[in-house]
């Protein structure tokens, strides 16, 4: 039910998710689901709670804090990925409302203050690198998110020639980047590198001076 939803959402907005509308693509009647969400605002918090779901500490392994930070960050990026409504969704709800959201603040928590993070600082730093997720879902240069190999392709050779077009005396290093679209698209790769880049920052301050605690003498 919330998988479909969401993919609603991915398909024609989030506007779309409504329950009539949820009903209709699942074959029942409105009524049958509001026995499961009283009105809008709860079928969203509905879905944001699954999407949400995979993202979580594995406490069952002995693995190092910052191998399961990894581990989280890296699921909420590829369930962002699967569903590009979902920061707009995560935007409008009270996300704080949701089993999953309070239960992955609460590992990232726990990791964070295993790593010598005051509470205070763990929850900025899982704020950043949730934050951090959706600027490189935002941001990502490979092309646009969901289109054909065929957009991407045009769209990357568009955006080539605009770059490459430019005055070589002022922008040189603008043109030189222009370039590197006439290559196949890498969105692996700028994923990978984007989350190292992240978590390198909260690695660098955990480490502190002379391995002490970031917040420690």
């Amino acid at each position: 039910m919330a998988e479909r939803a969401l993919q609603i959402g991915d398909e024609y907005g989030l506007e779309a998710v409504t329950i009539r509308r949820l009903a209709q693509e699942l074959g029942v009647t409105p009524m049958a689901l509001y026995w499961h969400f009283k009105n809008k605002e709860e079928l969203l918090l509905g879905i944001a709670d699954h999407a949400l779901s995979t993202v979580r500490a594995d406490r069952e392994a002995d693995d190092p804090w910052q191998k399961q930070v990894r581990a989280m960050v890296e699921a909420l990026l590829a369930v962002m990925r699967k569903h590009p409504i979902l920061p707009d969704l995560l935007a409008l709800v009270e996300k704080s409302r949701t089993a999953s959201f309070t239960r992955a603040s609460n590992d990232a928590l726990m990791l964070l203050t295993r790593a010598g993070f005051t509470v205070q600082e763990g929850y900025w730093i899982a704020s950043y690198l949730m934050h951090g997720v959706i600027g490189l879902l935002q941001a990502q240069p490979e092309g646009p998110p969901h289109a054909s190999p065929e957009e991407i392709a045009e769209w990357r050779r568009q955006r080539r020639m605009e770059l490459v077009c430019l005055p070589p005396d002022q922008f040189p290093m603008m043109v030189r980047f222009g370039e590197t679209y006439a290559e196949a698209a890498d969105p692996e790769r700028y994923f990978a590198f984007g989350v190292d880049l992240l978590l390198a920052a909260v690695e660098k301050m955990a480490e502190g001076p002379a391995g002490a605690s970031p917040t420690g003498p």
